[in-house]
């Protein structure tokens, strides 16, 4: 065996299964490698995407959760005003019915006032009329002279 013959043989067969390889088994292989490189790659951008949109709900939620307390503090703020308004106008009706009962209470005080002076007056007239029954000495009819007791009551 001629070593020669041996080695360019082998180097002969070599070639072959190199050309053989770089046609048939390399273009799979890389093409393999390729789509895992790509793979790899969609998956940190969607890694890095995720964290994104994750900071931005947490940036979203927490401006929607200070919106929602301002709102809060704000719907509390009106209702306690509302109810000091309503205290206030329970206060003012109050105020104003206690005004209209005392204004009714005085006039019928008046009312009451008045019917008694016209009975004082009436009683007034009728002792004034029997006392000048009595200085006279005559008896003096009540219904002949009860307009003289009318205009004696009005003077007085």
């Amino acid at each position: 065996m001629n070593i020669n013959a041996t080695l360019i043989g082998q180097s002969v067969a070599f070639f072959i299964f190199v050309v053989f390889c770089m046609k048939f088994v390399w273009p799979p292989v890389i093409a393999a490698l390729h789509e895992r490189q790509k793979k790899i790659a969609d998956g940190l951008d969607a890694a890095s995407r995720a964290a994104r949109d994750l900071e931005l709900a947490q940036e979203k939620a927490g401006h929607q959760l200070r919106d929602a307390k301002a709102q809060a503090a704000e719907i509390i703020e009106q209702a306690k005003k509302r109810g000091n308004q309503i205290v206030e106008e329970a206060v003012d009706k109050a105020r104003v019915e206690a005004e209209r009962v005392k204004a009714q209470a005085i006039a019928e005080i008046e009312q009451e006032l008045n019917g008694v002076k016209d009975a004082l007056r009436t009683q007034l007239g009728a002792l004034a009329v029997g006392g000048a029954e009595k200085i006279l000495g005559a008896t003096i009819d009540q219904n002949a002279h009860a307009e003289l007791v009318n205009k004696l009551a009005a003077e007085i």
